[in-house]
C-alpha cells in the first residue's frame, strides 16, 4: 500500500484504492490555514485508514470543515456519515445530485453495486448553477458544474501556485441508472480543456501533470466518441 503525500502546495492524496481501501475514490486534502478540505471522502470502508493517514502528514482529523462531494456515488460519499457526525463538516454539493446524498437511493448512489449500504446526510452547502466561487480559510475555490457521469458532477478549480483541477471521475462511467448523459459530458469535457490546468487530480486514475492533464481529457473523449 503506497503513503499519503503532498501532490502540490497544499494539496495532499490522503485515500484511493492503494492508499485507504480498494473500494474508495482518491480522496484529495487541501489545507486552507486553520481549515481542511477534503475532496470527496471514499466509500466508508478505508475512513480509518484516511484518518490516520491525515494525521501522519501533521493534520488533526477534526479540522476538516468541509467535504466536497464532486458527485453522490458511494465510493465517493460513503465516508461523509460518520466524518459528518464526528466533526461536524460541512458537505458541499450541486443539488441535482441533491437526492443521492439526501435520500440514499441505491440505486442512485450505485451502492447497490458495491453491496453497501448509504446513510444519507443533508448537504450543507448547495451549489446551484454552473460557477460559484467560495472563500474557505485562506483560499478561494471555484466550483463548475461539469455534468455528464452524473447530473450533479462538479469540477473544482483552486488557483494557487499554478492551477489545480479536481475532475474526479472524467473517465466516466455511464449509466442510465445513475442520470448519465454523454452529451452533456462532452460538453463538460470541453469546459475542463479549456482551463489549461497545471495538475489534475483525477477519481481514480490519479495525478496527471502539465501536458499530461490535456492528453489524459483528449483520450477519454475519444474512448467514447462512438457513444
Amino acid at each position: 500500500m503506497t503513503e499519503p503525500k503532498a501532490i502540490w502546495d497544499r494539496v495532499y492524496v490522503v485515500g484511493g484504492a492503494g492508499l485507504s481501501h480498494p473500494a474508495d475514490c482518491c480522496v484529495y486534502l487541501v489545507d486552507a490555514f486553520n481549515d481542511i478540505l477534503l475532496i470527496d471522502a471514499g466509500a466508508g470502508l478505508g475512513l480509518d485508514r484516511i484518518l490516520r493517514n491525515i494525521s501522519s502528514l501533521g493534520f488533526e482529523p477534526h479540522q476538516i470543515s468541509h467535504i466536497i462531494a464532486t458527485h453522490c456515488h458511494i465510493d465517493h460519499i460513503g465516508g461523509i456519515p460518520l466524518l459528518k457526525d464526528l466533526y461536524g463538516c460541512k458537505i458541499i454539493a450541486h443539488k441535482l445530485d441533491r437526492e443521492g446524498i439526501e435520500e440514499g437511493d441505491p440505486r442512485t448512489t450505485a451502492a447497490n453495486l458495491y453491496g453497501l449500504d448509504y446513510d444519507p446526510r443533508k448537504i450543507d452547502v448547495l451549489l446551484d448553477g454552473n460557477i460559484k466561487t467560495l472563500t474557505i480559510g485562506d483560499l478561494d475555490f471555484c466550483f463548475l458544474h461539469t455534468p455528464g457521469h452524473t447530473p450533479g458532477s462538479i469540477s473544482v478549480i483552486l488557483d494557487h501556485n499554478g492551477r489545480v483541477l479536481f475532475g474526479q471521475d472524467i473517465h466516466g462511467p455511464f449509466h442510465t441508472g445513475w442520470g448519465s448523459d454523454i452529451t452533456l459530458w462532452r460538453r463538460s469535457m470541453k469546459t475542463l480543456l479549456s482551463l489549461n490546468a497545471d495538475l489534475l487530480c483525477e477519481g481514480h486514475a490519479g495525478i496527471m501533470r502539465g501536458e499530461e492533464v490535456r492528453l489524459y481529457i483528449e483520450a477519454q473523449h475519444k474512448r467514447y466518441r462512438n457513444e
